[in-house]
């Protein structure tokens, strides 16, 4: 739930931390950039091998989480992982990378996973939806209540997740409390669905309703985009210098279905702006004041 304090709603915001010499610190680096939720790996993101938890890591990180007041804290699968692969050696270690990044989560308390669905290199969407589905079903035994979320993605060639129905359709045929969706404002904008004013929120918002559903919305990544509208680009921008502009995010951030979810920015760091600016700039457009 989002804070209330003297007659407006605080939305949640964070970053994504850096885990550099121990996941335990994060939490530290995140108080510090004044986070209320943020989102880390919990491996090395570049490769494929991972590294076991100690005992006295998951101890700390869960100790100084819970003295923090930050919640929740999200976990992002590593890049190399294609969970809709038509090739099988691909296919099988990026399945396995679910189990793994599942289970560090769990053993963590990490409530979300979030993973990017895929693409499927030309063998065709209903394939990528398969082997997508195949690979949560094999993973989810391994969640010990840790949630997938599927991210939704820029509408790139081949990529599964571009359109509100590819989630759509993974959600009903895995059908799964265990399974949700996250939502980045740059790859929804990106792929064709406009955030621009409260009017276009509004319809975008409608579209995936009655697809993908809000009920299973548990997370929204918030970046601004290099790319115009559906331009397909997946690249990021400081908030209110991209394609989006303030008032796009003004309406995603006071938006009453959105409010109550927590919202992790992923925004360049640059001589322009770095992730305390960032904060501040949604912080300062981010007072509610409840009817």
């Amino acid at each position: 739930m989002s804070v209330w304090s003297e007659g407006v709603i605080l939305v949640r915001f964070g970053v994504h931390i850096s885990i550099a010499g121990g996941i335990h610190l994060s939490v530290r680096r995140a108080i510090e950039l004044g986070c209320d939720t943020y989102q880390i790996f919990t491996s090395n993101p570049r490769g494929w091998h991972t590294k076991q938890l100690s005992d006295d890591v998951i101890e700390a990180f869960k100790s100084q989480l819970s003295r923090s007041g930050i919640w929740p804290v999200v976990g992002h699968m590593p890049y190399l992982p294609n969970l809709a692969s038509p090739r099988e050696s691909v296919y099988s270690r990026s399945v396995q990378a679910l189990k793994d990044e599942l289970m560090r989560c769990s053993a963590l308390g990490i409530p979300y996973l979030v993973t990017h669905m895929g693409s499927h290199l030309g063998s065709g969407r209903d394939s990528g939806i398969s082997r997508i589905v195949g690979a949560i079903e094999a993973a989810l035994p391994d969640s010990n209540g840790t949630k997938i979320l599927l991210e939704t993605t820029s509408g790139s060639k081949n990529s599964i997740g571009g359109r509100f129905e590819d989630l759509a359709d993974v959600l009903e045929r895995v059908g799964s409390d265990l399974l949700g969706i996250c939502l980045d404002t740059c790859h929804v904008f990106a792929a064709g669905y406009d955030l621009r004013d409260e009017k276009s929120l509004d319809a975008t918002l409608r579209a995936f309703d009655s697809t993908a559903g809000l009920k299973d919305l548990m997370l929204i990544h918030l970046n601004d985009s290099v790319g115009d509208l559906g331009s397909g680009l997946d690249r990021h921008e400081h908030i209110g210098m991209g394609k989006i502009g303030l008032n796009g995010f003004a309406a995603v951030i006071n938006d009453y279905r959105l409010r109550e979810l927590p919202m992790i920015l992923e925004t360049p760091v640059d001589k322009r702006r770095d992730d305390r600016g960032n904060l501040e700039v949604v912080r300062g457009i981010s007072r509610i004041v409840p009817s």
